[in-house]
């Protein structure tokens, strides 16, 4: 195991300029911990609130690695770790990080954040599902809809969305996926969607278009996004309905009346890592990734990240 490794990190809050390429010790691990060789890391908008201060993990200190999310293989576990050894290829979704998060060569994780890769998703790509994955996955629970219902995914080309799709068909749901532009549209489509419209098109004629499969109404939306058109798209759902956003959301999706909102966060742990993992294994499963940087151009990526584009960004570490 080498002492040191090669990181992005950075020494003050601020914008994308402040995270440079650094050479770091690699941590040390306590008994209930995980050391990762890391393959991948995700970057994703709640790197940068990390980046600015206002999502630092408890405990961190000055050179922070950001990074909320990685894949890679077991580099070594603490004497009391159960479950994953030496050499498996894991994912990680890690809120606390007080040791640095996976913008490195080797980040150190608490073991019940770890599982292990489930078949049918690319390894390449996989440090940029874990984060977006689970919290679909809180949302589409807040949502609680029967299989054979229709959920309506408003924002479904992005991150979190194109993994809702998939998920949402898993649980035998009818899928309408409101996308970004013609790219986005032929992404959810591809994914399975049974109804894929553009967002940016006239909302009129894209309420018509959810009317005629979903004559009733749809059961619950999934918002990754808030304004103008997601207000008008709630006319679509049926009264009982639920509108479940993403904390963070902004503007806040408005109540109406015979509609629940509710918001909802991605939550971690070994029974929703067993829990996910068994959904995605039901097919193959794609994370799609708009770009791939490499570690040396961390800031590069969260400029990147202030643009348009579908699916995730993704740093290639190693």
């Amino acid at each position: 195991m080498p002492e040191r490794m090669q990181a992005a990190a950075f020494d003050e809050f601020g914008g994308p300029e402040v995270i440079t390429p650094r050479i770091l010790p690699v941590p040390e691990i306590a008994d209930d911990e995980v050391l990762l060789k890391v393959w991948s890391a995700g970057v994703g908008v709640w790197d940068a609130l990390e980046r600015e201060g206002a999502l630092v993990p408890e405990g961190a200190a000055f050179p922070i690695v950001p990074g909320a999310e990685g894949a890679g293989t077991v580099a070594a576990v603490g004497g009391q770790v159960t479950g994953v050894a030496v050499g498996d290829v894991v994912y990680v979704y890690g809120r606390r990080r007080p040791k640095g998060g996976f913008y490195a060569e080797y980040a150190v994780t608490k073991a019940q954040y770890v599982a292990k890769l489930p078949a049918g998703v690319p390894v390449k790509h996989a440090g940029a599902m874990p984060a977006d994955a689970l919290t679909a996955l809180s949302g589409l629970d807040v949502l609680g809809l029967p299989a054979g219902e229709w959920v309506l995914i408003f924002g479904a080309s992005g991150g979190q969305g194109h993994l809702a799709v998939q998920l949402a068909k898993r649980q035998g749901l009818s899928v309408i996926a409101v996308a970004s532009g013609a790219e986005g549209v032929a992404l959810v489509t591809r994914l399975g969607a049974d109804l894929s419209v553009d967002g940016h098109g006239d909302v009129v004629e894209v309420l018509a278009r959810i009317r005629d499969v979903a004559p009733d109404g749809v059961g619950g939306i999934m918002a990754m996004a808030g304004g103008e058109t997601l207000d008008r798209l709630t006319e679509a759902l049926r009264d009982g309905g639920v509108l479940a956003y993403p904390n963070g959301v902004q503007p806040v999706p408005r109540e109406r009346p015979g509609v629940t909102v509710r918001a909802y966060n991605g939550e971690t742990g070994p029974e929703r890592l067993q829990r996910l993992n068994e959904l995605i294994e039901a097919g193959p499963f794609e994370v799609h990734v708009a770009e791939t940087f490499p570690l040396g151009r961390a800031a590069e990526a969260h400029r990147r990240l202030q643009t348009s584009y579908p699916g995730r960004l993704l740093l290639a570490v190693t």
